[in-house]
């Protein structure tokens, strides 16, 4: 598929010393945190600039090659795999923020930036990109652009595609387009930009990224709430809204997933009672502290009604730190422990106690376990189905049936199949659970219309009949 003649052009594109073939880093590049899964591409290129991916993706519109858009590889649904081999498009090196505006509180970056290092850069400024996925200390904001990310803060802030205003994206043959404009409101033409958000690199490759931000919040109140039932927990959320409180994070973690996490990072010992069976982590956040204590009486007078434990405040910054750390590394705990497959749903908040249940359930009738967190203040729940006790057999033929049936429970709520993880290459199959057959043909035809000749992330999103 790479002939010598297509290494040489790709070489005079990127340069030689931004050209591999050699199989470590091919490996390295063909995987994600997606299980277990390694799909290495032919050739790993790293460009440097819009020119160069423009060069890269003419060369490979010439000759038919796949092409793959990598970004910081922290992906759960394979969106990074290169299941028809091909060119590995890493765009590691363009990693500038090109300008903070601070007249219009937009702030113009290249897709290789790390989420954490433009919140920071930002913060400076006394501005804020809310966005806050598990991952955003690595992930790269090219990547949040591809699967419309989301995160922790999204229940009051919304997710990725909420700021985007404007995006730089080279076609599969080459050519270089903007999307939209650098304004708040645009009703010109159909809305480019929020196609390609979350497109998952199927129809282009996103080169210059403008987002829009907001002043930055001065105060937070963190909590982590101990609940008897799990269930409990799950119905608070929904009451909380109710009650017309918005928190900006509302966190849901059961016993084992605070268990696991614990063993695996450094944070104190919350000294649990043997039957607590679940967690929820609340932030409030303001810049009027005396509006927000209001708030956090009005909190506890709703989480009074459940059978609760003692609620522990973050009193300092070191310990709303070592609460969000324990939340953000549940993902690697329960990677490090098992063998897992890690489901991305959501719902309605008010469904969540029965999706919960119905997961629950539906683990017993298959003979898995499962370890369910997530953000439970938007319906979003992460469900990490672990190997642990089944044989090879069991793992891959019980489980698949079981996902199913989730994916159907969560569909008959009103909910979908991913909430920010992606379809990617594991979910695909899964797709016509929550899309008819118009509907699919609709996007596979969009789809064609940018990529006509399939070289943009083949094998993604779409199932395959």
């Amino acid at each position: 598929m790479i002939t010598e003649i297509v290494k040489e052009k790709l070489i005079a594109a990127v340069g030689a010393s931004f050209a591999f073939t050699d199989q470590e880093t091919l490996n390295e590049y063909g995987k994600d945190h997606t299980e277990d899964l390694v799909f290495p591409p032919n050739v790993v290129v790293k460009p440097a600039s819009t020119h160069e991916v423009s060069e890269v993706m003419k060369i490979a519109y010439e000759y038919q090659i796949p092409v793959i858009p990598i970004g910081a590889r922290t992906g759960l649904s394979g969106g990074i795999l290169a299941v028809k081999q091909g060119i590995g498009l890493s765009l590691e090196r363009m990693n500038q923020i090109e300008k903070i505006d601070e007249q219009n509180l937009q702030v113009i970056t290249q897709p290789g930036v790390i989420t954490e290092v433009l919140q920071n850069a930002v913060a400076e400024k006394g501005l804020f990109y809310p966005v806050d996925p598990s991952s955003k200390g690595s992930c790269f904001i090219g990547g949040n652009i591809a699967e419309n990310a989301g995160g922790a803060r999204a229940v009051k802030y919304g997710v990725t595609k909420d700021y985007v205003l404007n995006l730089e994206v080279v076609l599969p043959n080459g050519e270089i387009i903007l999307t939209g404009a650098n304004t708040l409101k645009n009703a010109t033409g159909y809305n480019l930009t929020q196609l390609i958000v979350g497109s998952e690199g199927t129809l282009g490759v996103v080169t210059k990224i403008v987002l829009k931000l907001i002043p930055a919040i001065q105060h937070q109140v963190l909590m982590l709430v101990p609940f008897f039932d799990m269930m409990q927990a799950a119905e608070a959320v929904s009451q909380i809204f109710r009650e017309g409180i918005v928190p900006s994070a509302l966190e849901f973690m059961e016993r084992d997933a605070i268990d696991w996490t614990m063993k695996f990072v450094e944070v104190p010992n919350l000294n649990l009672k043997t039957d607590i069976q679940a967690h929820l982590l609340i932030e409030l956040d303001g810049n009027y502290l005396e509006v927000l204590m209001q708030e956090a009486e009005k909190m506890m007078t709703v989480l009074e009604r459940f059978t609760i434990d003692e609620i522990l405040f973050a009193d300092t910054e070191d310990q709303k730190n070592a609460l969000w750390k324990l939340r953000r590394n549940v993902a690697e705990a329960v990677k490090q422990n098992t063998v897992y497959k890690e489901e991305d749903t959501v719902v309605p908040r008010y469904e969540l106690p029965k999706l919960l249940k119905g997961i629950k359930d539906i683990g017993v009738k298959h003979g898995f376990k499962s370890i369910c967190y997530g953000h439970a203040g938007d319906g979003n729940l992460h469900v990490n189905i672990i190997k642990q006790g089944l044989t090879d057999n069991e793992w891959k033929e019980n489980v698949p049936k079981g996902i199913r049936e989730i994916f159907e429970l969560t569909k008959s709520l009103q909910g979908t199949i991913s909430g920010e993880h992606g379809i990617g290459y594991v979910q695909k199959n899964y797709l016509p659970i929550v899309f008819n057959s118009i509907e699919l043909e609709l996007m596979r035809q969009i789809k064609k219309v940018f990529d006509p000749l399939n070289i943009m992330n083949p094998d993604k999103i779409f199932p395959n009949t």
